[in-house]
């Protein structure tokens, strides 16, 4: 029969896909000998034999359950349901990736009218036994029956008022009595049904609501957030309660191995005196810095210090532990891997190298790619910021939960923060405290803003885990319905407001960003420089401009992959003289504005040869369609409409002669737009077609290439220039531009008297240029994949319609695993790739083959770029950081798999 339940004893670190993190964790402390209540871990694999079986429990999985629980009773001494001798327990989620606060816990269970009774006796306090219970009934009928919290918080609060300090731990025994009743009423009116006395129905459906909670929304967008496999599963993990709301020697915490927003090796926590970790986590009480334990508590301090210090460098990680002390005596609820901002991320990587705990290679491995780019992410201006406080925009303070900046609308509930946040909006999501029900609004919000709550509240640890700034703990504001208040100010939904997670600091407006500096992160670029060694795949940056290029540059870039001439068309100054050269009704009229452009272009190459010395630059030749360089058909039909009106109300025959001149010159305009017009652009007249049918254009522009070369060698800088040719899709259209484009390279460098060694390649971007890769590389001396054409051509859909139509609709409906423009398609479009490659080296053995498209900044896409062979991969200039990691991390990734 297969194993369904293993104690606690039974398991080890190694069994986190049998046991889930939790599991695994507990297990591990056990065989180390630390404090940790007695229990036991029901698997992963039975939650995934539960929703087969059509959520009925598997065969033999509840006679285990039981089996287990008679051994916890034998090591503790007490039965579960004894009135005299109660034994109590958790029931706790744990699935192998930590999904913190995303499932559901159920604490207090095995108490009913009689054990209460009996617990109020054995411990001689009949206040903590009826907080226990009260607890309790909260928990089950809102976790196990799906009552709204709100309905049992609304009654404590109610009670709470009557109280001189007005927190719950100013409630009498009798008022908990009470209350109680209150609940166990209101659980009654909600389902009709009273409240289980029977422990064992207590536990069977504290069990399967665990296992439900694994496909609940909030966890749902969670796993869909981080890319974690829904197959996985949860475990549940039941252990002997122990207590900490048995008075002033008790409590309960959270603390980390090290601080988790800036990775300083310190202990960093909460805790909470005479009370129950619902209580930290949920934020509803503003916890006790660590620190504070040691007066209050010196010898559990110092035991707890110990063990985490022990844990970390058995784990060699920092690791975010839970614990109960109970009347003096330290119990150790959990550990697991840390959650942590990304700069700690990297400290954490960085000094553990240092310190002899881990290797370069693991360092390496355990950053994630998206955390280098939160690093880089803009923070507050200071300046403006101080200008904010000066002009008194400053509302207050709370804790630095999550580091960042971020600006936005003030909305105060998760469906609104998801709705707008998925139109585009900025929000900040405001609440007195975060439960798991927010995760879907937390996702799409810029920041989060909490009233209570403490550094390891809900709020905090799932807004470090998604790299989003949070200010928790923020006493000073008072959060109503749709608003909140502070310093007499209020704050009404869709005002804008703004964070600050690293100080604390909560303002009312918008304050000005900043882009950190790469130099200044000394630790990344140490980290970055162990990638360099073990990566294979060169980084390559896309820039079209000298100031993007040295941007590029300092941020690590190989070379450009991808400089497009088109865009610097479109500055300005020499818009007019393009709109010349298309309008152009003469060849000669177009040679001449061609020849005024000439100049110009020939300064922006220099510029990018200058700041690229001794690195290839490859430069793309002129590639959407002419007409995008023209006002639109439909501005223009409406601008002589309005002209027409004008015209007609004209007062003198002089300003009606204006109106009609600029109404002709309109209407010419307006025809040489039409006879432009194309039904379907993308798949028209761009390209190799456009440098085919106006050679002109692209013989100025590699003439401008091939003297900025030469200017710039003459002045000492190392200069590789690559040609590239774009949209082709036969042979036939790369010969031939090729054919009237290499002898001007060739006329250039004979005038200037210098050789430059350089390459004219093409881009694959049209489906047939894959499948047809051997025979262009019979005049293409590189490849560099457009990947964001040869997505679209593939698929068949145009991005711009798309997205906004359908194919989000997809990704969200698991048509499609991922969108296809963000992460690469690799069963589709990743399959003409390797074939292009793999034909392409059939006929030239040496060739350079790249990515450009925007696939090239992403982790999932590098890992594949990595795998099919290719020499680099080209991002935009910030994102050139995150590459060097990924690539990094997918030669690492094979070199394990090797072995």
């Amino acid at each position: 029969m297969t194993k369904w339940v293993y104690l606690f004893r039974e398991g080890n670190a190694e069994m986190r896909d049998l046991l889930g993190g939790k599991g695994a964790g507990l297990a591990e402390m056990v065989r180390a000998g630390l404090p940790v209540p007695p229990g036991f871990t029901i698997t992963t694999q039975a939650c995934n034999a539960y929703f087969a079986n059509n959520k009925r429990f598997p065969e033999g999985m509840w006679d285990q359950t039981l089996e287990a629980l008679r051994e916890v009773e034998r090591e503790t001494g007490k039965r579960f349901g004894d009135p005299a001798n109660p034994l109590l327990v958790s029931v706790r989620s744990g699935a192998k990736f930590s999904m913190p606060g995303m499932m559901d816990t159920v604490l207090n269970l095995g108490l009913n009218d009689r054990t209460v009774e009996g617990l109020a006796r054995l411990t001689n306090n009949e206040r903590f036994a009826y907080d226990a219970y009260r607890r309790f009934v909260a928990m089950f009928g809102r976790i196990v029956k799906g009552i709204d919290g709100e309905k049992f918080e609304e009654i404590l609060r109610s009670y709470k008022e009557k109280t001189e300090g007005k927190q719950d731990t100013d409630l009498t025994a009798d008022m908990l009595k009470q209350i109680v009743a209150d609940f166990k009423a209101l659980y009654q009116r909600e389902l009709g049904e009273p409240f289980p006395e029977d422990p064992y129905e207590q536990l069977r459906a504290a069990v399967a609501a665990v296992f439900d909670s694994w496909m609940g929304k909030r966890a749902v967008d969670y796993r869909n957030f981080h890319k974690i496999p829904h197959d996985l599963c949860t475990a549940v993990n039941i252990m002997t309660m122990v207590f900490g709301n048995m008075g002033y020697d008790s409590g309960t915490g959270v603390a980390f191995t090290r601080d988790p927003s800036t990775g300083e090796k310190v202990l960093y926590g909460e805790y909470l005196p005479n009370a129950q970790g619902e209580d930290v986590v949920a934020g509803i009480r503003t916890p006790k810095r660590i620190a504070q334990l040691a007066q209050e508590m010196p010898e559990v301090y110092k035991q707890f210090e110990e063990i985490a210090q022990r844990l970390e460098r058995h784990y060699r990680e920092m690791q975010d532990l839970e614990f109960t002390v109970e009347r003096g005596k330290l119990w150790m609820l959990q550990t697991r891997r840390g959650q942590r901002t990304a700069a700690a991320a990297v400290k954490i990587a960085v000094d553990m190298v240092h310190e002899g705990l881990i290797t370069k290679e693991e360092a390496v491995q355990r950053v994630e790619p998206a955390q280098v780019y939160q690093l880089l992410l803009p923070r507050f201006d200071e300046r403006d910021k101080q200008r904010a406080a000066d002009e008194g925009a400053l509302l207050g303070r709370g804790l630095n939960a999550s580091p960042g900046a971020a600006s936005g609308m003030a909305v105060f509930d998760a469906d609104t923060a998801q709705a707008l946040g998925r139109e585009g909006k900025a929000v900040i999501l405001v609440r007195p405290e975060t439960s798991p029900d927010d995760v879907h609004g937390m996702l799409e919000a810029r920041g989060i803003l909490t009233q209570h709550g403490g550094a390891t509240s809900h709020a905090a640890v799932v807004a470090r885990g998604l790299g989003k700034p949070c200010v928790a703990g923020a006493e000073a504001i008072r959060v109503g319905v749709k608003q909140f208040t502070a310093n007499g100010v209020v704050v009404r939904e869709g005002d804008l407001i703004s964070i600050d997670g690293t100080t604390g600091e909560i303002f009312r407006g918008p304050i000005k960003t900043v882009v950190p500096e790469f130099k200044k992160e000394v630790q990344l670029q140490e980290l970055l420089s162990w990638a360099d060694e073990f990566r294979r795949l060169q980084v390559w940056a896309n820039a079209d401009y000298p100031r993007d290029a040295k941007v590029a540059r300092e941020m690590g870039a190989q070379g450009i992959g991808l400089a497009r001439t088109e865009h610097m068309f479109f500055e300005e100054d020499r818009l007019p003289i393009v709109q010349r050269m298309i309008l152009a009704e003469t060849d000669e009229e177009r040679q001449q504005a061609l020849d005024e452009l000439l100049p110009i272009q020939r300064g922006d190459f220099e510029g990018l040869f200058r700041e690229m010395d001794g690195l290839p630059v490859i430069i793309r030749l002129i590639d959407p369609p002419l007409h995008e360089f023209l006002p639109s058909y439909d501005e223009l039909v409406q601008e002589i409409a309005d002209l027409r009106v004008e015209m007609s109300a004209a007062k003198t025959a002089e300003e009606r002669a204006e109106k009609e001149e600029a109404i002709r010159q309109k209407e010419n305009l307006l025809g040489s737009v039409a006879a432009m017009r194309e039904a379907n652009p993308m798949l028209g007249l761009r390209g190799c077609r456009l440098g085919i049918l106006f050679p002109q254009i692209t013989v100025m522009q590699v003439r401008a290439i091939f003297e900025a070369a030469c200017n710039v060698a003459a002045e000492g800088v190392k200069v590789y220039p690559e040609v590239m040719i774009p949209l082709v899709g036969h042979i036939n259209e790369l010969r031939r531009q090729r054919e009237q484009l290499e002898p001007v390279a060739r006329q250039v460098m004979a005038e200037r008297g210098v050789q430059i060694s350089y390459k004219f390649g093409t881009m694959i971007e049209v489906p047939r240029a894959a499948l047809t890769a051997d025979e262009i590389a019979q005049d293409a001396q590189f490849f560099s994949f457009g990947t964001n054409d040869l997505t679209q051509m593939t698929f068949g859909i145009s991005r711009d319609d798309a997205e906004g139509k359908f194919l989000l609709k997809y990704v969200e409906w698991k048509i499609l695993p991922d969108n296809p423009f963000q992460v690469l398609d690799r069963g589709g479009v990743g399959k003409l790739m390797k074939m292009a490659v793999e034909l392409g080296r059939k006929t030239r053995p040496d060739l350079e083959v790249g990515i450009c498209g925007e696939h090239g900044g992403d982790p999932s896409s590098i890992h594949f770029c990595h795998s099919i062979g290719l020499n680099y991969v080209s991002a935009s200039p910030y994102r050139v950081p995150v590459a060097r990691l990924a690539a990094a991390q997918a030669a690492l990734g094979e070199t394990q798999r090797d072995r």
